[in-house]
């Protein structure tokens, strides 16, 4: 089953009916190859899976190297699949995930196509062992496409995390946000169009006036906007990206991204993701005296924060993690 993002009446998309065609159009060609496919990846390769704002916001596989299988010949140096059976290549990579072995992950890669809003692009390049290329808005000008957040997700500033979100905004003071948000975007775009003297479509505004240069008219677009990039990234390096961003604790917007290419994980690699979900997002890293306390705790002892020679901090997220009333 694909997943492609069809257009509805009266809701905003992804994608036009011309890119649309342009993705059918590939869709529909088909190339003979020696090399690894993997036939649950071909299912959804180019289409436009969508993440924001009923479908504005996708990502899109482009191309791909690489299965489970080919973990597991770099692994053990192997010429193919031979007589090995499934369990055992499970196994392999279950203890190459378990003991931290990272390079025969890295002898898979994908590529791409993300659709995203500028504040969280920005949160995404933080990850340096990927190669992009963004959409350049000095080059081309940029469509009048902007992420206004669901009204659920409209929330207050956090007082115990400075950089996270704490209580829903009552439902008025939620939309009355995203009616600033919406009127803003919709205020720099019209200067945006202004300052260029031009219009997406390449219509001239004043025949008798001179736009600014792109590079410069950019300036005033707000972060909400879209950008688009092509992005490509070996496995072990996006299993390290959706450990960080699929967590609890990211941003709920690019946590929704990192949830669907957990989706393209287990298509592409299942056996990497039953790993990578088990013994990295399912699992826990433990410091020593984390490790020590719990060790205490399992033959019977008391023990506190204190005791165990830890902050304040680590211990509250050590209860939590164990699932225990917190001691005080």
């Amino acid at each position: 089953m694909t997943s492609d993002a069809q257009p509805t009446a009266g809701s905003r998309t992804a994608l036009t009916a011309e890119q649309q065609a342009d993705i059918d159009a590939m869709r529909a060609t088909t190339a003979t190859t020696r090399r690894a496919t993997v036939p649950a990846l071909e299912e959804i390769l180019y289409s436009a899976l969508p993440v924001l704002d009923e479908g504005r916001g996708f990502v899109r596989v482009i191309d791909y190297m690489g299965d489970d299988d080919a973990i597991v010949q770099a692994a053990r140096v192997s010429y193919g699949r031979g007589t090995r059976r499934s369990r055992d290549d499970q196994g392999l990579i279950n203890y190459l995930m378990r003991n931290w072995h990272t390079s025969p992950f890295e002898m898979c890669e994908i590529k791409l196509h993300v659709k995203l809003p500028i504040f969280i692009a920005r949160q995404w390049i933080r990850h340096r062992t990927a190669s992009v290329n963004e959409y350049s808005a000095r080059y081309s000008i940029l469509d009048n496409e902007f992420y206004i957040p669901p009204i659920e997700q409209v929330a207050a500033q956090s007082s115990s995390n400075r950089q996270g979100r704490g209580a829903t905004l009552d439902a008025p003071e939620a939309r009355r946000v995203q009616e600033l948000l919406r009127e803003d975007a919709e205020r720099a775009y019209a200067h945006y169009e202004e300052l260029l003297n031009e219009t997406a479509a390449g219509e001239t505004i004043d025949e008798e006036r001179t736009g600014l240069a792109r590079e410069l008219a950019r300036m005033n677009l707000s972060l909400n906007f879209y950008t688009q990039w092509y992005w490509k990234i070996d496995l072990h390096n996006l299993m390290h990206f959706l450990r960080l961003r699929a967590d609890p604790h990211a941003q709920w917007e690019i946590r929704a991204y990192a949830d669907e290419l957990i989706k393209v994980l287990e298509r592409w690699v299942p056996m990497t993701h039953q790993a990578f979900m088990n013994y990295r997002l399912g699992g826990a890293q433990l410091s020593q005296q984390a490790l020590d306390a719990v060790r205490r705790l399992l033959a019977g002892e008391q023990v506190d924060a204190a005791s165990a020679g830890m902050s304040a901090g680590e211990w509250r997220e050590l209860q939590a993690l164990l699932a225990r009333e917190p001691q005080h």
